[in-house]
């Protein structure tokens, strides 16, 4: 069984936690992390969700929720270990930002990786398949639906501060 703190609307810790496939009750909310590995070269990792999941058959970039005694940092790491076999300490992720919909306050990281496709151990029951995906092919996918929703919606506002780490050189 999964638990999560539960956080007050300006995010002070209750000293209570959540069930994890509970609802949240009015005034509580949870945290969860998301994260952009790019290449540093103009693209950025992308999972598929594995079927059973709901939006199964989208793309996405990784991410879940922090479990309960666990940071924002620790729970990044973890998250990205536990979905793509990419290691990194919770110091080198860098934040973009943090936004909150109904419940749950998302943080948002980004981290550099360049890694090849082959390395990437993709989570069973999570994620089905990995690309490397450019700003313009993921800019499509969020058109076409292939991305899920809301991280489109994310993506977009993130777009300008991604690029700007992630573009070669001679292209800034």
């Amino acid at each position: 069984m999964e638990y999560n703190d539960i956080y007050d609307e300006e995010r002070n810790l209750t000293g209570r936690v959540h069930k994890r496939g509970t609802p949240w009750q009015p005034g509580e909310y949870g945290v969860v992390v998301c994260v952009w590995v790019y290449d540093g070269n103009g693209h950025l990792l992308l999972t598929r969700r594995a079927k059973g999941k709901s939006f199964a058959g989208t793309w996405e970039n990784s991410g879940g929720a922090v479990k309960a005694g666990e940071t924002s940092r620790q729970a990044v790491a973890r998250e990205l270990f536990e979905e793509t076999g990419i290691r990194a300490e919770p110091e080198e992720f860098e934040f973009l930002e943090t936004d909150r919909e109904r419940n749950i306050f998302y943080d948002h990281y980004c981290l550099r990786r360049k890694v090849p496709l082959k390395d990437i151990v993709l989570l069973p029951g999570e994620t089905d398949g990995v690309m490397w995906a450019s700003y313009s092919k993921i800019n499509w996918m969020i058109r076409a639906g292939k991305i899920c929703k809301i991280i489109g919606k994310q993506f977009r506002r993130q777009e300008k501060a991604l690029r700007l780490r992630n573009m070669p050189k001679f292209f800034r």
